[in-house]
């Protein structure tokens, strides 16, 4: 069974920074369902928006252009954890993160498994 949980949400000063984490269990590289771990957030009233993914293959990283040059995105060795730092936090960066594993693409339907999200709220 897969398991997505995101941990490291909070309250955030503007230009501060945070790291979100995601634990991953049940998962498994499949070359049809499963290529790559991304991350989502939505914030009130708005949709879902894709934020960055990364390849469970060779770890390579894909942004929102929002996120070039805030956020990394990354994962450890073993595949089981993935990470995104934010940096320089913006007002605008308030939402709720999720995060996201499946084929890949910068559209949540191209991702199967999702996590229960965390609450990143930043103030001035």
């Amino acid at each position: 069974q897969v398991q997505l949980v995101e941990s490291g949400g909070g309250l955030v000063q503007a230009g501060d920074s945070l790291r979100l984490s995601c634990a991953a269990s049940g998962l498994t590289f499949n070359p049809w369902t499963i290529m790559k771990m991304g991350w989502f957030r939505r914030a009130p009233g708005e949709e879902r928006e894709f934020v960055a993914a990364v390849s469970w293959r060779d770890g390579t990283a894909s942004y929102a252009d929002f996120a070039k040059g805030r956020f990394t995105i990354s994962r450890d060795d073993a595949k089981s954890m993935m990470f995104l730092q934010m940096n320089s936090l913006k007002l605008a960066d308030t939402a709720v993160y999720y995060c996201a594993a499946g084929f890949g693409g910068s559209q949540p339907a191209g991702y199967a498994y999702w996590g229960q999200g965390t609450q990143v709220t930043v103030s001035s």
